[in-house]
């Protein structure tokens, strides 16, 4: 998108609220390209190839991995961000950046890492890795000689801080500011957030049909679903296996990106936002229309109780649960047993640093620090 293409109400890098370590202006690039190259080139966004989505890294070579998962997130904002006429560059940075703080082994690790800091280490606040992504591109990463982190503008650390309780928001400073005052992010912000949406969904749905936990019997009980379904097998009568599931699951996307841009580009025109200020005060902008939102819930609801509950999957999340919770209290117990770059000799500086080093963990990489720790 060339910058005078861009609308009212687009971010525009030269306008940014800049970043938290003065630095000279880029030459060739601009200020939201910058921060899309350093997430790209960043450790934690490299450990996301060995991260589960839904399936445990090794259980199969075809399954999303968190990285495979953040590239589709980020095809299908700028997607969004070209119809919305808004930065492509921000939504891209966005998209790529937002899953970085996540454990190894999915929502079982995050929840299990959450449980661990609030039953041993109460005070130190819990785990959540929608915080822990911004602590990553804010202090974790260490490239640069004059700051930690990564030093990303403001609008990229708005987008990749989804939500967040009063309380953290009250000491991040700017960052957290909308959660006070009930603002809203950018446009860029909410179509990242949607856009992850579609994504996890829709590939959740291949992969869960890949593994055999779900049939395309029991999706055809679903609207959404079942529309395509048919729509496929009038166009390709013949059309079996993979084929089928590919082109459902590409009408399907296709579909919710038409509606989210037309439902967007309709309330754009309702609320007429002439600048960013305009949007953060306006209601959420970006959105489906109800009869989609009805259908996309539809989909999560399924997906949560059969795929995500499967006991196949349960078994796995439960046995990464167990590996995450003994890690953690043995680091807490004994310190000695962590890397030198994670001691800390203040007791709740001690336990956020056990998150961290955690949290940055593969799959694999936390399977064989548990097998060293606790088998002969």
């Amino acid at each position: 998108m060339i910058l005078n293409q861009l609308a009212p109400y687009a971010c525009r890098s030269e306008n940014s609220r800049g970043r938290r370590y003065d630095e000279e202006a880029p030459v060739g690039r601009t200020q939201f390209q910058r921060d899309r190259d350093r997430i790209v080139h960043c450790n934690a966004f490299r450990r996301l190839e060995y991260k589960t989505q839904v399936f445990v890294n090794h259980e199969g070579d075809l399954f999303r991995t968190r990285l495979t998962h953040s590239l589709e997130v980020a095809q299908i904002a700028r997607t969004l961000a070209r119809n919305l006429q808004v930065n492509e560059d921000l939504v891209e940075a966005i998209s790529l950046a937002h899953d970085l703080g996540h454990t190894p082994f999915g929502h079982a690790g995050q929840d299990e890492l959450n449980d661990s800091m609030n039953q041993r280490v109460p005070e130190a606040g819990g785990f959540e890795h929608n915080l822990q992504s911004l602590r990553v591109v804010d202090e974790l990463e260490e490239r640069y000689a004059s700051f930690n982190g990564l030093n990303l503008c403001f609008e990229t650390r708005e987008g990749i801080l989804k939500h967040c309780s009063r309380r953290n928001a009250q000491r991040l400073g700017d960052v957290g500011e909308r959660f006070l005052n009930r603002t809203r992010p950018s446009i860029e912000a909410q179509i990242a957030n949607l856009a992850d949406e579609i994504a996890y969904n829709n590939h959740d749905i291949d992969d869960g049909l890949r593994s055999g936990l779900i049939t395309v019997d029991q999706l055809c009980e679903l609207e959404l679903f079942v529309t395509h379904f048919e729509g496929v097998q009038r166009r390709y009568p013949d059309v079996q296996g993979r084929r089928l599931t590919s082109e459902i699951i590409r009408a399907m996307i296709n579909t919710l990106v038409i509606d989210l841009t037309q439902t967007t580009l309709a309330n754009l025109a309702e609320h007429k936002p002439a600048s960013v200020d305009d949007v953060r005060q306006a209601p959420q902008l970006v959105a489906f229309s109800s009869s989609m939102r009805k259908q996309a819930d539809e989909l999560k609801r399924f997906l949560h109780e059969n795929l995500y509950r499967h006991y196949r999957v349960m078994r796995m999340m439960n046995k990464a649960r167990t590996i995450v919770r003994e890690l953690f209290s043995a680091f807490l117990d004994e310190p000695r047993l962590l890397p030198d770059d994670y001691r800390r000799d203040d007791a709740l500086a001690q336990a956020r640093a056990i998150a961290d080093y955690i949290a940055g963990m593969t799959d694999r990489y936390a399977i064989s620090e548990h097998r060293k720790l606790f088998q002969m």
